[in-house]
């Protein structure tokens, strides 16, 4: 089997951390089932300029056009974004920039037989247009934001209701996303569910947690906010409710627009010598972080399947998260933690400190983070892509 892995969300030299997710189950299917052959197109927003000044715009303009990781090629092309307009175009202006690449894969013998794409707009959108030009069955992920936020604009609901109609099969990371598919008008046999699993060697329990605690400086009950610093992540609600967790210490790993105002608010309630800003790390320093915290908050207003919340369990670390989308399939247990009844500060301190009273043990939290290996959602792609493939073959067939 051959497939083409199309998503804007995937990593690169100059943000390694960027749509790791997609990497992390492709390089699972791979060493999965060894004999797939994968590669990747990564559309880029275009931009001309690598000035600082820039900022995030000019670290797309850093992004090499190709390269290699982990064994598997990677195409980073170019597509416009035309502000104010560019929702409704990028799909179109997506395509139009990545379709020379596709070509270029099939006249170098990479004759694939699925593209597999990831978030439904705008990269699904542009692998439907790409799957009728080269005459390919595709199937798409579901994510997150994809499904619970874009369809409440007319024009995306109505491309994404194409993609229902011409997708060989779709997937979600959650039952709650499969269920906004439903609710446009998919049938229920063109969804899977595969959620995502959790890397089992890579996030691990520490030796030595004192040791770990010491050497990152850490002391007292702490808690661990992890990801980017953006207002849906509801690090303004945990960074209130430290008012009302006066022996605790909030250690915010990762970056983003809100840093500043995030200081701000930490100053006006009177925490900041509580609240510690680490900045982006590598995954080897989210997983120290991880297992030196003793509790993970995630207060996010949407998630589809919230993977720091595995990363965190799998280091012995139990949760407190809002009960949104697909996160109560998650937190589903005792040992992994609790849920927050509301959006707000005060059911965050509510559930840390009930989650307090009757901590699990850290190998009660691991254990139950030990059942969302990857082996079965892996199985299930293969699956899947084993079925579209015979189905437009069949179609081709009968066609001739």
């Amino acid at each position: 089997m051959k497939i083409l892995t199309y998503s804007s969300l995937y990593p690169n030299a100059v943000k390694p951390s960027h749509g790791i997710f997609v990497e992390h189950r492709l390089r699972q299917l791979r060493t999965y089932s060894p004999d797939l052959e994968a590669c990747v197109i990564a559309p880029v927003p275009w931009f001309p300029f690598t000035h600082k000044f820039f900022g995030d715009y000019a670290s797309f303009a850093k992004v090499a056009r190709e390269d290699s990781r982990h064994g598997v090629s990677i195409r980073y092309p170019r597509y416009p974004i035309i502000p104010k307009f560019g929702m409704n175009l990028t799909p179109w202006l997506m395509y139009q920039s990545t379709r020379g690449e596709v070509k270029r894969l099939l006249d170098q013998g990479f004759d694939f037989d699925l593209i597999d794409a990831h978030y439904f707009y705008p990269d699904g959108v542009a692998a439907m247009y790409l799957a009728r030009e080269f005459n390919k069955p595709f199937v798409v992920t579901g994510r997150g934001t994809d499904l619970n936020l874009i369809p409440q604009f007319q024009k995306p609901r109505e491309k994404l209701q194409q993609v229902i109609a011409e997708a060989g099969h779709m997937i979600t990371v959650a039952g709650a996303l499969k269920q906004y598919l439903l609710e446009m008008g998919a049938l229920d046999e063109q969804v899977t569910v595969l959620r995502n699993g959790v890397d089992l060697t890579l996030f691990q329990p520490p030796e030595d947690r004192a040791a770990l605690r010491a050497s990152l400086g850490i002391t007292g009950k702490t808690l661990i906010s992890a990801g980017h610093l953006i207002e849906r992540k509801g690090n303004h609600l945990t960074i209130e409710a430290m008012v009302d967790l006066p022996d605790w210490q909030l250690y915010l790993v990762g970056d983003g627009e809100e840093e500043k105002s995030l200081r701000s608010l930490a100053e006006q309630c009177g925490v900041s010598g509580r609240v510690h800003f680490v900045g982006r790390v590598d995954q080897a320093t989210l997983c120290q972080y991880y297992g030196a915290a003793d509790v993970l908050v995630l207060a996010s207003s949407r998630e589809g399947w919230a993977n720091v919340l595995l990363e965190a369990m799998a280091s012995g670390t139990p949760v407190v998260a809002s009960p949104v989308d697909g996160t109560p399939e998650v937190v589903a247990s005792a040992a992994a933690g609790g849920l927050m009844h509301n959006l707000s500060a005060e059911a965050i301190v509510q559930a840390v400190n009930v989650l307090e009273s009757a901590m699990p043990g850290r190998e009660e939290t691991r254990d139950y983070a030990e059942k969302f290996d990857w082996d079965a959602t892996s199985q299930g792609q293969l699956d899947v892509f084993a079925k579209v493939i015979a189905n437009h073959a069949s179609r081709s067939d009968k066609s001739l």
